[in-house]
């Protein structure tokens, strides 16, 4: 009688660690695969223009994260590349992508008008915000995100390129830049980062 219930105790306890182990297995902090912001910085706010004319405030985001690259739609393999990863991602979080913005920055307004942006963004994604503005507005913007962006003269029928910072900044639903991706990452890991934080608004 005494043995059985010294191996009822132990079946008890090996139960009891079983668990605890397992809820300490839950409860590690999630482990982003893009360079984490800690802590958190918040976002410098903004007002540009969408390609269909209409105001977008960053501030004004606050609840969707929001996913912001910066180039411009005669690049010829950086942003068509970024974008398409961009879809992807959209594809990847499913319902999710509802709670985010996918937007996309002008370093050549000289030839991004609106209507450039909108057949570009079109191409892609119709939800995807393609933002442009006057040089003031947008070296507030370039220089508050440190983007790099330098016209080179190529002597070709595209007139010049753009060399441009390629990485890509993720602004929390609080408002807070959170996270960076290097071209290249992918899609995979920004969806599952992106998702992430998509779900601390709930």
């Amino acid at each position: 009688m005494k043995a059985k219930f010294l191996l009822g105790g132990a079946g008890l306890l090996v139960l009891l660690l079983i668990i605890i182990a397992g809820t300490q297995l839950f409860a590690q902090p999630y482990t982003f695969r893009g360079s984490l912001i800690d802590p958190p910085m918040p976002s410098t706010d903004f007002m540009l223009e969408d390609q269909h004319g209409a105001d977008f405030r960053l501030s004004a985001q606050q609840g969707k994260v929001v996913v912001m690259a910066f180039g411009y739609t005669s690049c010829p393999d950086v942003c068509p590349t970024t974008l398409a990863d961009f879809k992807r991602v959209q594809m990847l979080l499913g319902d999710q992508a509802e709670q985010v913005q996918f937007v996309f920055i002008t370093v050549d307004p000289e030839r991004d008008t609106p209507e450039r942006l909108d057949q570009y963004m079109t191409a892609f994604d119709p939800t995807f915000r393609g933002l442009y503005g006057d040089m003031r507005e947008l070296e507030h913007v370039w220089e508050s995100y440190g983007v790099y962006h330098a016209k080179q003269e190529v002597g070709s029928a595209a007139g010049y390129l753009v060399d441009h910072t390629s990485r890509i900044y993720v602004v929390d639903v609080q408002g807070n830049l959170r996270l960076t991706f290097p071209f290249g990452a992918t899609t995979e890991d920004m969806a599952q980062d992106i998702r992430h934080l998509a779900e601390e608004a709930s």
